[in-house]
């Protein structure tokens, strides 16, 4: 007689059991670090922009205005002589990690200008993921 050698069923559920349980606990943490890892990314876009609305201040004389918006900074805005942009390579380079563009306002309530996003849930406040990240 041959031996048959193998896993019961009962061996096989208590592996995916252990498995569950692993990816159960491991799951929130890994979701964590990846929405700190957007909001990092938008506030370093956010802080690239804002140094290259600083250029094109220096180059022009003015911000964009909020008509032009951040748009400004890859499109010559109608009747601007002194751009010498693109200041940007991608027009994508304007949305946030969660695809939406970043928000612009002229004057700003906490500078010059105002460059913000409203987090992964698009709603003023928030924390984790859901925070807003601005230039101020």
């Amino acid at each position: 007689m041959r031996s048959q050698s193998g896993f019961t069923l009962l061996e096989l559920l208590v592996v995916l059991a252990i498995l569950g349980l692993l990816a159960a606990i491991a799951a929130p943490q890994v979701m964590k670090h990846l929405g700190g890892a957007r909001s990092d990314a938008a506030r370093i876009q956010i802080q690239n922009l804002a140094a290259i609305l600083d250029l094109y201040r220096l180059e022009t004389g003015r911000y964009p205005s909020e008509q032009e918006g951040l748009v400004a900074l890859v499109e010559r805005p109608a009747g601007e002589t002194a751009w010498s942009g693109p200041y940007l390579r991608r027009r994508d380079a304007l949305s946030d990690p969660w695809g939406r563009p970043y928000l612009y306002r002229l004057p700003g309530r906490h500078g010059a200008f105002d460059i913000f996003t409203l987090g992964a849930d698009n709603r003023e406040g928030g924390d984790g993921e859901n925070r807003d990240v601005a230039s101020w």
